[in-house]
């Protein structure tokens, strides 16, 4: 029997285009895989007929996450998978990787009805449901302009969504995060990102990130080796077909894990030219043996 071929699950519409597709599809195309994009909600996909759906730019479940959720578990061959789809959408796996030992940022949790505590010192509120900083901001910290960060929290409440409230790291304007990239379960490439929000940015604005190429250092390595096996219901990076760990140096210059991206990632393909082809050839795999 011919394998069906391959979907990769991408959104109606875009809130920016996705840089990573047409690099993929071509290094796909390169390595004999049939495969196109495929919108994840449109009802009339057969998502059995497909090989594999690697989830890629669903970029617009943000206010819909139990129905993405929901397709997730529906669709018989889905990488990276539907248990860590569900757990990896909302920012509070954050919490489980403190409880594992890995070093995240400082985080409050403002519930439905809880008031928010602010902290002193610049710091930024989010929705733990977002994507390419949605909806978050970024405030002074020094009282100036305490009334909009409550707005901003009351807003995210009126519409049924959980807050998150982080001190802004300093490094993030300096050093930069350093988000690496693993594909087919291995360290790929790092980029460096510079910072995104500014203060005043207002809260569901999309800005440019400037984006380039670095090493690792061995130290964000180890954090994101850690941080990869404490992701529950798959056996460390081999696991997954691809993840991005967004690090930054910490006050005291240690890494620390910003955000553990499994389900929607830009990948950065464009920064490494052999980038798009290990990527191919993990779906190739995946296609030809199976899930690991």
């Amino acid at each position: 029997m011919t394998a069906g071929p391959v979907a990769l699950a991408t959104s109606g519409a875009l809130p920016h285009p996705d840089g990573d597709m047409p690099l993929l599809l071509a290094a796909l195309a390169r390595s004999g895989v049939r495969a196109r994009p495929a919108v994840w909600d449109d009802p009339s996909e057969d998502w059995g007929a497909f090989s594999l759906v690697v989830v890629r730019s669903t970029w617009d479940y943000i206010t819909r996450r139990p129905e993405f959720v929901a397709w997730a578990r529906s669709v018989p061959r889905l990488a990276n998978p539907a248990p860590v789809v569900g757990w990896n959408t909302d920012k509070r796996y954050l919490a489980d990787l403190g409880g594992a030992g890995l070093p995240v940022a400082d985080t409050t949790w403002v519930a439905l009805g809880e008031p928010a505590v602010l902290p002193d010192g610049p710091f930024v509120v989010k929705p733990t449901v977002s994507s390419g900083s949605q909806d978050s901001a970024r405030y002074r910290g020094d009282g100036s302009d305490a009334d909009q960060a409550l707005a901003h929290v009351a807003r995210l409440h009126a519409a049924g969504r959980t807050a998150m409230v982080q001190p802004y790291l300093g490094a993030v304007d300096t050093a930069g995060e350093s988000a690496l990239v693993y594909l087919g379960g291995r360290l790929s490439h790092t980029v460096r990102k510079g910072p995104m929000l500014a203060v005043g940015r207002i809260p569901g604005d999309v800005e440019h990130q400037a984006v380039g190429p670095r090493p690792a250092t061995a130290a964000e390595e180890a954090v994101a080796e850690r941080a990869l096996g404490a992701v529950p219901g798959v056996a460390g990076p081999a696991g997954l077909l691809y993840a991005r760990v967004d690090l930054v140096p910490g006050d005291d210059g240690r890494p620390v894990v910003l955000e553990l991206e499994l389900t929607e990632p830009s990948l950065f393909l464009d920064t490494d030219p052999a980038a798009a082809g290990r990527l191919a050839a993990a779906i190739a795999e995946r296609v030809a043996t199976g899930p690991p």
